[in-house]
């Protein structure tokens, strides 16, 4: 345990215990997959898929995709059909994280257990990233199971907070 290293990151994780509903969990998990996107997602990685895009300005093209998301977005809350998530019964403050571990405020976990749970991560595009992880202790996880996009998303976010945490501690040196 003491080599699990953590930087500080203030994140909200909804959870609950795996075990009575795995087959539940495993099926949102599935469906909050990157292969399971919109339309325009879809439209999207064929078009790159077939070269159509080598092109065009990836930056901007990501950009448009999102717009069109957002109306999208607009557009199913106007009609009130809003994407339902499955019921999570604990909702707790995440401390910090690692690349491959999370550390919760409160001792909460039963050692050994796994979980399941979704955390509404500040990347962009902004989404919930559901993730499969176990108890290493009463506050420190260990994540599992998490897609591949969801990994590099998670990665660059540990990242930008050490740069974070790095940049406030030179102006600590520099203060004293």
């Amino acid at each position: 345990m003491d080599s699990i290293r953590v930087v500080n990151a203030p994140l909200v994780i909804e959870y609950e215990e795996a075990d009575a509903r795995y087959d539940e969990f495993k099926k949102e998990y599935d469906s909050l997959s990157e292969y399971e996107e919109d339309s325009i997602g879809q439209w999207l990685k064929l078009a790159k898929a077939k070269g159509d895009t080598r092109d065009s300005d990836q930056v901007l093209l990501t950009l448009m995709v999102e717009l069109h998301r957002k109306i999208d977005e607009l557009t199913a809350l106007v009609k009130n059909e809003e994407r339902e998530f499955v019921k999570l019964k604990n909702l707790q403050r995440i401390e910090g994280i690692g690349y491959e571990h999370f550390k919760f405020e409160n001792d909460i976990l039963t050692i050994g257990k796994e979980y399941y749970g979704r955390i509404a991560m500040p990347v962009f595009p902004k989404r919930e990233i559901p993730l499969f992880f176990k108890a290493l202790n009463s506050n420190i996880a260990e994540v599992i199971l998490m897609h591949d996009k969801d990994i590099k998303d998670w990665s660059a976010y540990v990242v930008a907070r050490e740069r974070v945490m790095i940049r406030e501690l030179k102006k600590r040196k520099k203060s004293v």
